[in-house]
């Protein structure tokens, strides 16, 4: 059950996650194989954190979370997060809880509804292949500075990874990828309790950054891109973070 070395980070010299699922639970896909992940991690990442620093301790948290959330189904049997507390929100909007995050996926969470992307029409596992399939060398994570210690842990952080793939945007059109590095920059605000289990995080970014980027070369160049004033740019009720503003029903 518990991940490999290569895995874990440890055939480059440095412990980077080191999950291990609870007793009695089950990995969502079989178990994880962050090789090619850590691979793009390690050749693309701006900070190298000392082990026993806040950053180190903070990204660790974090990296054992996204293991947790996107490959243990049950939460009951999650270990990084007290789910009797846990919420998630992105940019103010409405909180999710620890069920709704296991059923939809982070990834839809964290997106929610951009000019490309419909995280409401999106399953758990088709989100995960939506973002797979662009990102074939993987889409790192990494804290870029930390400003607050525990319990209340404030953070930059960056996503990246070669957009090498293909992107399938919410109408079922094609872009190709140019192999360039993709990267999203935010800020989060987790509180964790004296065991570190994580109880809330509050995401802010700009979900439009991580999408609006891939839509730039169509595979089928006689389809028009969606433009921002395009009338399928989507329910102008949804606000960034996937909330609608007259009716929270993410709870």
């Amino acid at each position: 059950m518990a991940l490999s070395d290569e895995s874990r980070g440890e055939t480059y010299g440095e412990l980077i996650r080191d999950y291990e699922p609870a007793d009695g639970s089950s990995w969502r896909w079989g178990k994880p194989d962050y090789a090619t992940l850590n691979k793009a991690y390690f050749q693309h990442r701006t900070m190298a954190h000392q082990e026993g620093t806040l950053e180190a301790l903070v990204q660790r948290i974090l990296k054992n979370w996204q293991v947790e959330a996107h490959h243990i189904a049950d939460i009951h049997k999650w270990k990084t997060m007290d789910v009797t507390k846990f919420k998630l929100a992105v940019n103010g909007g409405c909180p999710c809880n620890a069920q709704l995050m296991a059923e939809v996926g982070a990834a839809n969470i964290m997106v929610g509804e951009t000019l490309d992307y419909a995280a409401a029409s999106v399953t758990h596992e088709a989100s995960n292949k939506i973002f797979r399939d662009a990102f074939p060398e993987g889409f790192a994570w990494e804290v870029l500075e930390v400003y607050s210690g525990p319990p209340n842990l404030l953070f930059k952080w960056r996503h990246f990874g070669k957009y090498s793939g293909t992107f399938t945007d919410k109408n079922g059109k094609k872009y190709q990828g140019n192999g360039d590095l993709h990267n999203v920059i935010g800020m989060c605000l987790a509180k964790v309790n004296e065991k570190l289990a994580i109880e809330t995080l509050d995401v802010y970014y700009n979900p439009e950054e991580m999408t609006r980027p891939l839509t730039s070369s169509l595979v089928d160049a006689s389809q028009r891109p969606l433009k921002e004033d395009d009338e399928a740019a989507g329910d102008s009720k949804v606000a960034l973070g996937g909330c609608k503003t007259d009716n929270c029903a993410v709870m």
